[in-house]
Formats: structure tokens, sequence, C-alpha cells
């Protein structure tokens, strides 16, 4: 099996670093449009593998496609992190062209693989590609975003921290728009080992839960001065493990829905079964009156998004 990652920053090399270690794939390539740094940062990660004794081979390239040929698994991590101050919504002029780009030459030399976009903002990037893959003739099946599954992680924790827990112990997920007044924590399906949260924490308890899950990303780049990279390197990780061993796992993730969730025409977080040759099926889940209300919004708010590609 073989994965590429486009972008060496952060959290494409993080991603590398976990793939490797957990041993998902044979070979991981690095990419990078900067000269020798997916080189160096191959290098370093290969000299860990006598250490954790780990066989994976990971290659680094400089914006050499052809070394990414026959991919299986192709993620995007590619474009400008976050600064403080900034949404993800400023990054989308940027990072469309540089999304476009690395997009449609990864496909050209790996036309059965799988797309798993990070680049923010993530779900308008997830439709760009959904729409470069299907002027490509590729499934929408085998494109998806990794929003849901990172915000899910962050959701957990904070369910964990607010009742002593371990978060191991923890089931949640966060569905809708992969941005800070978007996303949308499902505290009512939340639980502890099989029973509801709601049974432990107070109505007040899971709003703030909620509200600390929303802007994990922002609290962390306020703290860092840029965008996290060791959970989302692992959420990457996950996806990708969920794709190549065909474990039928239900991640949200940001896909392309077609009157699922009463939207069209639109990519964005919901439950699906990730296996082999990408995501299989949307699972759906019954909302609330106050949940559905919540995810048209959040959709609402990714279009208005997606209407900045037009003109670009």
């Amino acid at each position: 099996m073989k994965v590429t990652v486009i972008g060496a920053g952060a959290v494409g090399s993080t991603a590398a670093d976990v793939i490797a270690r957990r041993e998902v794939a044979d070979e991981v390539v690095l990419l990078d449009i900067k000269e020798g740094i997916a080189e160096g940062k191959a290098m370093d990660l290969m000299q860990t593998s006598s250490i954790e004794g780990f066989d994976t081979t990971i290659v680094g390239s400089t914006n050499d496609y052809a070394k990414t040929a026959k991919s299986d698994v192709i993620v995007v991590t590619s474009g400008i992190p976050r600064k403080p101050g900034m949404s993800r919504e400023d990054l989308i002029g940027i990072n469309a062209g540089i999304v476009r780009t690395v997009v449609t030459a990864a496909l050209e030399v790996s036309p059965k693989a799988v797309i798993l976009i990070v680049s923010n903002p993530m779900d308008t990037m997830t439709y760009l590609t959904y729409q470069i893959a299907q002027e490509m003739g590729i499934s929408k099946k085998r494109v998806l975003g990794m929003g849901g599954a990172l915000d899910s992680a962050r959701f957990r924790y904070r369910l964990g921290e607010a009742m002593n827990m371990s978060t191991n112990d923890v089931s949640g997920m966060v569905i809708g728009g992969h941005g800070d007044a978007t996303m949308i924590p499902l505290t009512r399906l939340a639980t502890w080992n099989g029973l509801p949260v709601s049974r432990f924490l107070k109505s007040d308890d899971l709003a703030e839960v909620a509200a600390k899950t929303k802007v994990g990303g922002a609290t962390l780049t306020g703290l860092l001065g840029t965008s996290a990279w060791y959970a989302p390197g692992a959420a990457i990780c996950q996806v990708v493990e969920a794709i190549l061993r065909d474990e039928q796992r239900i991640i949200p993730s940001c896909v392309y829905l077609n009157g699922e969730y009463g939207q069209k025409d639109i990519c964005i977080g919901v439950p699906v079964v990730i296996g082999k040759g990408g995501w299989q099926k949307i699972v759906n889940v019954r909302l609330s009156n106050e949940e559905k209300a919540a995810f048209e919004a959040s959709a609402d708010a990714v279009r208005k998004m997606n209407e900045a590609l037009k003109g670009l």
C-alpha cells in the first residue's frame, strides 16, 4: 500500500510519521514545493525506524509527482496555515489555487487513489476537489475531507475533561462544517461506555463542552501561533488506516451530499462508513429539530464560502 502526503509542513510530516509508525502503508511519499524540506523530513523520519522498529519506507520529494504514482491514498495538506486572528475562510483565495494544482497533478498519476483533503477551509476545498474529480471521471466516494475525525477527537477530549474520565471510554461525534461557527457537536448522542453523558453532566456543562469544541482549532492557534499538528496528523492516519485496511468504520467526514440530510450539491461533515475505495455509505442519524436547524445553518454558511470559488 502506498500513501502520498502533499505538504511537508507540521501537519503533513506528523501524518507521515504516524502512518509509518503504525505501519499502515508500505510506502509513504512526502511531497513539498519547497526545495529539500520533504527530503529532509523523510530522511529524519527514516532514521527513527531502527529505533521505533517500523518497516514503512518514507520517501521525500520536491514537487516530483512521478514519485507519487500509483498511490492508494493521497492526503492533501498543502496551503498556508491559520495565524492568530485568521478564520479558515480567510484562506480560500490562496489555498484554492494550491489545492487545484496539486490535486490535478496527483490524480493524473494516481487515477485510482482516494483523495483526503485537509487543507482549509476544508469543506470548500473538498467541494473543489469533488468538482475536479468529476471532471476527471472519478467517483465522488473517493473524495472526502478530514474534519469530523479531528473535531470529534477534540469533542471527546472536552467530554473526558468535563467528566474527569478517560477519553478512551467516551464516544461522541461532530457533524456539519469544519469551522468554529459551523460545526455541531452532538452532545445529545454522546456516551460514556454506552451510557448517555447527559446522565453525568448538566445541560450547562454540555453547552460549555460544545462551545469549547467549536473553538478547539482557534484555541490552539492562539496558543501556538499557528495551526495544531499532532491531533490532525493522528486523525489523518485514522482515516487512511480505515481506507487501506477496509475497516468499515463510521467516521464523520466531509463528503458530497445529494439529498442526504436534506442537502444537495455540497460537501459537509456527516457520519460515513469508510473502507476500501473511500467512503462506502452515509449513515443517517435522526437529528432533533434543534440539530436539524443547526445543520441547515451550517450548510448555508458552507455554501456561502463555496461562492468564493466562482471567481477563482
